[in-house]
């Protein structure tokens, strides 16, 4: 019974761990960085998703992942936000950790997501 609580306790801090890994952005947060133009956005929900409507001014991360290091910004303290879903996707993680390996140390998470954004009433833009 030991091993198997120890074993929880360890999956559990795991867990705590990864999740608290980017922290959160939330929209009011993200809609002044938009308006001061200090965030770059990285929407890692698919090029359909992206296409379909995704946060004005977003990077379709799965398009352009490969291009990522020019798409960003030269200031790696610059504000970085990836997000995809809602907050049960893990899919943005992907690209906040392509942001983190180029250098880039000030990186969010949106957990409400593409629907959070929606939801909240606020403006999306379709693919080109």
């Amino acid at each position: 019974m030991k091993k198997i609580l120890a074993g929880l306790v360890v999956a559990l801090a795991a867990t705590v761990a990864l999740a608290a890994e980017f922290a959160d952005i939330t929209i009011p947060e993200l809609k002044a960085a938009i308006a001061a133009k200090s965030v770059t956005l990285l929407d890692a929900n698919g090029t359909d998703s992206w296409q379909a409507g995704h946060i004005p001014g977003a990077v379709d991360f799965s398009a352009q992942k490969e291009k990522l290091a020019e798409l960003l910004p030269a200031d790696k303290g610059a504000l970085i936000v990836a997000y995809c879903g809602g907050p049960k996707c893990g899919a943005y993680k992907a690209a906040a950790a392509a942001a983190t390996k180029l250098g880039y140390t000030n990186v969010k998470h949106l957990s409400a997501g593409i629907h959070g954004w929606k939801d909240a009433g606020e403006a999306t833009e379709k693919g080109q």
